[in-house]
């Protein structure tokens, strides 16, 4: 298998939590319980002003949101001769982060862990329509089921 390429960042002007350093591997994870290789992601950990700003921008929606995806999907080579797939950007923010943790009564490294799940999920075409993860209920769809079914399966790795 050929790996993947993960690039991670924080907003300029934001600390960089201790976590950071967990997440491009915790990334590998997903795109391995998917059988995807030759990916290239962009995960930003933002606060509710960044996104909020995007989402006003691409989505009418003027409010911030937990997670964004930009789906990219162009092809490139690199200077070795290697094709990669730019799957796009995942955008995450770390001020709703906690919000959603407490709303759904789970951890903040359960919920971290869904938002980067989803966000590559949507990166590889998947949509879940109108239906969302609602605090009791069983999601029905392909798209919510597949990453609860991968949350689960990645439930022993510890981010925070």
């Amino acid at each position: 298998m050929m790996k993947n390429n993960i690039f991670v960042s924080v907003q300029d002007g934001i600390d960089e939590p201790e976590w950071i350093s967990k997440i491009a591997s915790f990334e590998e994870k997903i795109l391995e319980e998917l059988k995807f290789d030759g990916e290239e992601i962009s995960i930003l950990f933002c606060n509710d002003e960044f996104i909020q700003n995007l989402n006003k921008e691409y989505r009418n929606i003027d409010s911030p949101t937990d997670v964004l995806s930009f789906e990219n999907g162009e092809k490139y080579t690199d200077e070795d001769g290697t094709e990669w797939k730019s799957m796009g950007d995942i955008i995450i923010s770390m001020d709703t982060l906690p919000k959603n943790a407490g709303y759904f009564d789970v951890s903040q490294d359960e919920e971290l862990k869904r938002l980067l799940i989803h966000g590559t999920l949507h990166l590889n075409g998947f949509d879940h329509g109108e239906e969302h993860i609602e605090k009791g209920v069983e999601p029905t769809g392909e798209m919510l089921v597949l990453q609860e079914r991968i949350l689960k399966q990645l439930s022993d790795i510890k981010i925070f």
